[in-house]
Parts: structure tokens; C-alpha cells; sequence
């Protein structure tokens, strides 16, 4: 029986395993029909909370970030702290790759080079969080068809 291929982070092959300490979440993010449900989540949230996030969108996935406490929870959505050792990367709470973070970072950014980087292992995805921009409801509602038809077409 041979073992489970390692998650694969663009291109490198890293294991994860749990964090002693969790991380205190700055972001959190969705990929595929995660994504769609943490779009319908923020809607529902208060116009005074969901001002004071930001985010970036793609076709498939969804992270928005902000305060720990005003973060929305959806089942399977990946919450995401900054690691000192790496702080350009936003990393998993409650996990730690098996390299060093800073060894981790270095190659990251080699690869991607736009900072900081959400990294989510289990589904491979990196996503550029320099960029994010103030969110609104209305950016949320026009986003939500647009990521509804590239999740119905895969």
C-alpha cells in the first residue's frame, strides 16, 4: 500500500501537520463551493462588519480578511494567520508545513512573488492578498453569479 501523495503547494511537495499553537486568524477563505458558501455567509453579515474586511475574489475562490473576532465561519473554510517566521504568507491556523516557514516563504515568493501569499494546502490553491480591496455588498452579489457559473462549468 503505498502512502498518500504530500499536498502539493505551487509546484513543491510539503506535509502539514497540526500547530501546537494555532495562529490567530486574519483571514479566512474558501475554495470551489466553499468560496460560494462564505459569498452567501457575508451577505448575511452587517453592512458596519463587512465594511471593515477586505478581499480578493477569483472564478473558484474567495478570502477575505479582517479582524479575528468579525471573521465569518463556514464549515470548511480555511483560517489563515501570519506565521513570524514567514510574514509574508498567510498560513493555516491550525497548521504548520514540515519545513521551515522561512525556507517555505523564500520559495513561495520565488515562485509566485507577489506578497503576502494565502497559502491553502489542501486544495494546492496560492492566492495574492496584496491587492485586496475594501468589501461591499455589491461586489459580493456581482461576484457571486460570476463564481456560481465557473463552479456549475468544472
Amino acid at each position: 500500500m503505498r502512502p498518500p501523495p504530500e499536498p502539493v503547494v505551487a509546484g513543491l511537495p510539503v506535509r502539514w501537520r497540526p500547530r501546537v499553537l494555532p495562529l490567530e486568524p486574519v483571514a479566512v477563505a474558501g475554495v470551489g463551493p466553499v468560496a460560494l458558501a462564505l459569498g452567501h455567509r457575508a451577505l448575511r453579515t452587517e453592512d458596519a462588519t463587512l465594511a471593515s474586511w477586505t478581499g480578493v475574489a477569483g472564478p473558484d475562490v474567495l478570502v477575505l480578511l479582517g479582524a479575528s473576532t468579525s471573521l465569518p465561519w463556514v464549515d470548511g473554510a480555511v483560517y489563515l494567520g501570519r506565521d513570524p517566521l514567514a510574514p509574508a504568507l498567510l498560513l493555516p491556523c491550525a497548521l504548520e508545513p514540515d519545513v521551515a516557514p522561512s525556507l517555505l516563504e523564500r520559495a513561495l515568493l520565488a515562485g509566485e512573488g507577489d506578497a503576502p501569499l494565502a497559502v491553502l494546502p489542501a486544495s494546492g490553491v496560492l492566492v495574492s492578498v496584496g491587492g485586496a480591496q475594501p468589501v461591499d455588498r455589491s461586489s459580493l452579489v456581482a461576484w457571486l453569479p460570476a463564481a456560481n457559473g465557473a463552479e456549475a462549468a468544472s
